[in-house]
């Protein structure tokens, strides 16, 4: 699962601009005055073959008694319990504060591992206005420059030694043939654990009618016709004296770790509650991520056909980007339509892993600009010559010619829906590349 790093230190400090720079966006706001991050802020961050998952918070203030700062203080704490490795994040300019102490103090109680981060240092080479900062008890100061990026590879590199992960550069053929990975993602109270309950035939999972959290996704082996599979719950229960306060009731980073190291996602929606901002979300980033995905609608049992009509009405206005996913009816309690699912489940993982070669690729290509070519753009029409596999889970078409970059979206989705068919690509994504040739004569004068 990819390392997660959450981002701590008073208002004003840098580190919603230390966040856009680790996760190459500009997602989250940034302007000179205190307090504009309030919630957290999550985000995907990239080095070389290394991903990790960064956390941006609010400013941090320990001993706030009520209002926004507290509740800012409740996601701080949140964002720490949910990280691998925290990046304490103080400012250069301004030097070291009294709430930096308290700050520190809260971390160590904490007890995660941390990196102490000046923030702002561009053009301080000496080090000596960083002195200060040794107070605090972390060790060595790192300046750095979000702004001007400055520091910033060395302090991934930093932050993410001393949790030993593993290289993930398994082979895709190799990886074909393991155990299916099953994610079962949604939101709270959707009956996801119920449903890994059903399917194992025994309460492996705690499960009851109230929304719960679960810290850490449960890994549960399960073969079924010769097939294993891991399956991994995203939702449980957690007791109210083993958590501190902070803790809320559904953690999302847990979820998009699961949702990233699985092959296959199965989402889960409830039909008494239909379909939710939040259930569009989960979908999205399923989608982002690139994985094969399956719908299940639970306690089909307990709605009316009325409802029932409406539901498949959202489906298509809300989730109109999960087209290529099976969809099933299904009631967890009363085991009703669970085998399709698995039907579909291993149909996905099929079509996600599924190797297409070269000369057919090409000849689909052919055939399909020989239907209908791509519009001209001005001067020029795209020219389309050959078509390889770039990759798998999901397959991504890699397609090369000249002027591609002038090709539409709409003429790619015209593509995609020839070569899904020839390939029965159900239940996955399916990405194109186009790669323009370079002419060797374009840069030469007259």
């Amino acid at each position: 699962m990819k390392p997660v790093i959450a981002l701590v230190g008073r208002p004003n400090v840098g580190k919603s601009t230390l966040f856009n720079r680790l996760t190459q966006t500009r997602d989250a706001i940034v302007a000179d005055f205190a307090g504009l991050t309030r919630d957290r802020h999550y985000g995907n961050g990239r080095q070389g073959k290394r991903e990790f998952i960064v956390i941006d918070t609010g400013g941090f203030e320990p001993d706030a008694g009520s209002g926004i700062f507290k509740e800012m203080a409740k996601q701080t704490r949140q964002a720490v319990a949910e990280a691998d490795v925290v990046i304490f994040v103080v400012d250069a300019r301004e030097g070291l504060s009294a709430q930096d102490h308290d700050i520190a103090n809260e971390l160590r109680r904490l007890g995660k591992p941390c990196v102490l981060v000046a923030n702002k240092a561009e053009g301080m080479h000496d080090g000596t206005k960083l002195v200060d900062f040794y107070e605090l008890g972390f060790g060595e100061v790192h300046g750095i420059s979000a702004a001007h990026g400055q520091g910033i590879r060395g302090l991934v590199e930093l932050a993410l030694a001393p949790l030993n992960l593993p290289e993930e550069d398994e082979d895709e053929e190799e990886e074909a043939n393991k155990a299916i990975k099953l994610a079962v993602a949604g939101r709270p109270n959707v009956g996801k654990s119920t449903l890994i309950n059903t399917w194992l035939g025994e309460e492996r999972l705690v499960a009851f009618d109230l929304p719960g959290t679960t810290r850490d996704a449960i890994m549960v082996p399960f073969e079924r016709n010769g097939q294993r599979f891991e399956l991994i719950d995203t939702a449980g229960l957690r007791r109210k004296g083993k958590v501190f306060e902070a803790i809320e009731k559904f953690s999302v980073v847990k979820t998009l770790q699961a949702i990233e190291s699985a092959n296959v996602v199965l989402l889960l929606l409830d039909a008494t509650q239909g379909v939710t901002d939040q259930d569009a979300h989960i979908a999205g980033y399923i989608l982002e991520s690139g994985r094969a995905v399956v719908i299940a609608i639970n306690k089909w049992d307990a709605v009316d056909s009325y409802q029932r009509e409406q539901i498949q009405r959202q489906i298509e206005t809300r989730l109109p980007f999960l087209k290529f996913a099976a969809l099933h009816f299904i009631s967890a309690v009363k085991r009703q339509g669970l085998g399709p699912v698995w039907q579909a489940i291993v149909q996905a993982h099929k079509s996600a892993t599924r190797k297409m070669s070269t000369p057919v690729l090409t000849r689909l290509l052919l055939e399909a600009v020989q239907f209908q070519a791509p519009k001209r753009s001005g001067m020029y029409r795209p020219k389309m010559r050959y078509a390889h596999q770039g990759g798998m889970n999901p397959p991504v078409i890699v397609i090369h010619g000249n002027s591609l970059e002038h090709v539409t979206d709409a003429y790619k989705r015209f593509l995609e829906g020839r070569f899904r068919k020839e390939f029965d690509l159900v239940g996955t994504p399916l990405r194109i590349e186009l790669k323009t040739s370079h002419n060797p004569y374009a840069d030469k004068g007259e």
